[in-house]
């Protein structure tokens, strides 16, 4: 059996997909440049006005009525949707990962809705819906109800927005992991909800916390819908970042700025525990594929 010999490769070849060291450092310039513009100078500018005229001055704004009213409902709201669309992702993805039904495609084309839909067109159909004269505002007028300008409006339309982070998230990573783990827990006696709890939400439980993660960062951070919905009455209805565009207007921009940095510094825990999770848990979020 007649053996191949193997020939060095031709001077000056190289892989196909390597690249010289100049077009790296290119790349590699022209990518840190960009996001030094758009990501970096900024978030440096918000937490150098926040503070330009001392901390003293950045407390006092952000210990104002007006600020601590805004950043208590945005934390309200996000307590209130963040569980809800919890739930939800948990029995979509059970859905959608587990059986097989007429529809499926286009359960999961609406569960990606709020993507492509803008978010101040999302708070228009509410308005539209439970706003006078809306569909259903005689209803309810009729029991005192009120949903536009209020509480519950800002959090139906937070929780329109986030809807798909959770799904999303448990979706692809349930329909790689299959039915196994679970016919073999029901095999042996346990009932569904027992297998649901000791089963299936430990083997998604990262992907969950990353999900969460994701749903929260949106929620707190929603603008055009709860913008739209909202009717900004100060002190009632403003979250932050309502209040900081409020505030820039009337040229506060030390308040702005200063509720502007603790928005921004709720964004960057949410960055760092997102960057750990996917350090410390890599391959258990591996499964997730899902395209947003």
């Amino acid at each position: 059996m007649a053996h191949r010999v193997s020939r060095p490769p031709p001077r000056g070849w190289r892989p196909p997909t390597s690249e010289g060291a100049l077009t790296r450092r290119v790349l590699i310039g022209m990518t840190l440049f960009f996001l030094a513009g758009l990501l970096l100078l900024p978030l440096f500018v918000v937490f150098s006005e926040a503070f330009s005229r001392g901390f003293d001055v950045f407390r006092a704004s952000v210990t104002e009525p007006e600020a601590l009213a805004a950043i208590r409902l945005t934390l309200l709201v996000a307590a209130i949707a963040v569980p809800v669309n919890v739930v939800f992702g948990l029995a979509a993805a059970w859905a959608a990962a587990k059986f097989e039904f007429r529809g499926k495609s286009l359960f999961l084309t609406l569960i990606d809705l709020p993507f492509s839909v803008s978010p101040v067109i999302a708070g228009l159909m509410y308005v539209l819906l439970y706003g006078a004269p809306g569909l259903l505002w005689p209803t309810l007028q009729a029991h005192d109800i009120q949903i536009i300008w209020a509480v519950p409006g800002i959090v139906l339309a937070t929780m329109f927005v986030t809807v798909p982070f959770v799904a999303r998230e448990l979706i692809p990573l349930m329909q790689e992991q299959g039915t196994a783990d679970e016919e073999a827990a029901l095999s042996l006696g346990a009932s569904g909800w027992k297998t649901f709890w000791s089963v299936t939400v430990p083997n998604v439980r990262w992907a969950l916390v990353y999900g969460v993660l994701l749903c929260n960062a949106r929620a707190m951070g929603e603008f055009g819908a709860v913008a739209v919905v909202s009717g900004r009455i100060r002190e009632e209805t403003m979250t932050m970042p309502l209040i900081i565009e409020a505030l820039y207007n009337e040229f506060n921009g030390v308040a702005a700025f200063g509720v502007a940095s603790l928005l921004a510094l709720l964004a960057l825990v949410t960055l760092a525990l997102r960057t750990l999770l996917e350090w410390r848990y890599g391959a258990d979020l591996a499964g997730r594929r899902a395209t947003r």
